[in-house]
């Protein structure tokens, strides 16, 4: 759990965070709201809560997709503290956000003390095999392993098992498995090669990061927030990095490339037909996903809306930058200042090495 931070912090952050909500809002009262802040410590309002999330969006500096940011979708649940009743908000967040494949921005925002220790509400497991290989996704084994050692008995052994969330309220921690109407997910297959549907991949629609605290004039609340995929983060990192589902080469053998020499270029050749596939594939089921090109033109509207409400963009180039062909993007040929600012997403620690209380359910 994070710590409270002091007073002193506390006001210098809430007071600018203040200002810049009653500036950007046109509310009047600022003196007043400042006072007490002063007298009774920096509790957010329901208002100024909804405004920090919008502008934690608007702030992130590593998201492309930030055109939207003020229709982000704010629920306010921090008097909900049992992990039962976060559990069944957070599969709700699952259903709304999904929205029947039309995905809609969301945060649910919880108080201080409640945390889900996964990193996305929806992650798949990974189990070590004795020859060194992994049947799943490789970069949940330590949450695989932690979430066995709080009494998960795991899954079925598949490459896509969902793995149980961890919800921590306090001392205690419980496990819920998020049920599977909660959890749509895409089959990948290619309008014009079946080899890469015969391969039985498949990926989640919505992803909801769960490990990141929101930072509201210094106060920090744990939240559950989601937008909508690039489809690069499927097909180009998720799927196809060496230390993720490594499948590359096998796309290449459905396609028949020739694998021997890199000079061929089987990988980017490979590279842009999982792209097109978990594109057609989106569309096939209905689900909304945005491509490279298109959301990086979105990013150079997004800039000039700032503009002309006279703020600038701060942005880290290199997770801006598509990992596919980002040369021909516009963003390519930008500079950004990639200092942060509040309020803003702040990730929390894996806990993976930390002493857990396992909570009973029944108290």
């Amino acid at each position: 759990m994070t710590a409270a931070p002091t007073p002193a912090t506390l006001d210098q952050d809430a007071a600018a965070f203040l200002t810049q909500f009653h500036a950007e809002r046109r509310r009047p009262g600022l003196d007043a709201r400042l006072e007490a802040v002063r007298a009774q410590g920096f509790t957010p309002t329901a208002e100024e809560l909804a405004f920090a999330a919008r502008v934690a969006w608007r702030n992130s500096t590593r998201c492309v997709g930030r055109l939207p940011w003020a229709a982000l979708d704010v629920h306010d649940l921090r008097g909900v503290t049992d992990p039962a009743e976060v559990a069944a908000h957070l599969i709700e967040h699952l259903h709304g956000a999904f929205a029947g494949g039309a995905i809609r921005p969301r945060i649910s925002v919880f108080a201080p003390g409640v945390r889900v220790l996964n990193p996305q509400l929806i992650r798949y497991a990974a189990y070590p095999n004795a020859d060194g290989t992994v049947t799943g996704d490789p970069v949940n084994l330590r949450l695989t392993a932690f979430l066995r050692s709080l009494g998960w008995a795991g899954g079925a052994g598949t490459p896509f098992d969902v793995l149980p969330i961890a919800i921590q309220s306090g001392r205690r921690t419980e496990l819920f498995e998020l049920p599977a109407d909660a959890v749509h997910e895409v089959p990948i297959t290619h309008p014009d090669y079946p080899g890469i549907g015969a391969l039985g991949v498949k990926w989640h629609a919505l992803p909801v990061i769960s490990d990141m605290d929101l930072n509201v004039g210094g106060v920090r609340l744990a939240c559950a927030f989601n937008g909508w995929y690039v489809q690069t983060e499927i097909a180009a990192r998720n799927l196809a990095d060496a230390d993720r589902y490594d499948l590359l080469p096998r796309v290449a053998a459905a396609l028949g490339l020739d694998t021997r020499r890199e000079r061929t270029l089987w990988r980017d050749r490979a590279l842009v037909e999982l792209n097109v596939a978990v594109l057609e594939s989106f569309a096939a089921a209905g689900v909304k996903v945005v491509d490279h090109h298109t959301v990086t033109r979105q990013f150079t509207r997004f800039e000039a809306r700032e503009a002309r409400a006279g703020r600038g963009v701060r942005g880290r180039w290199s997770w801006l930058i598509p990992p596919v062909s980002p040369a021909t993007t516009p963003v390519w040929h930008r500079a950004y200042d990639d200092r942060e600012d509040t309020p803003n997403f702040e990730r929390v620690p894996a806990p993976w090495d930390a002493p857990v209380r396992v909570g009973c359910p029944f108290h």
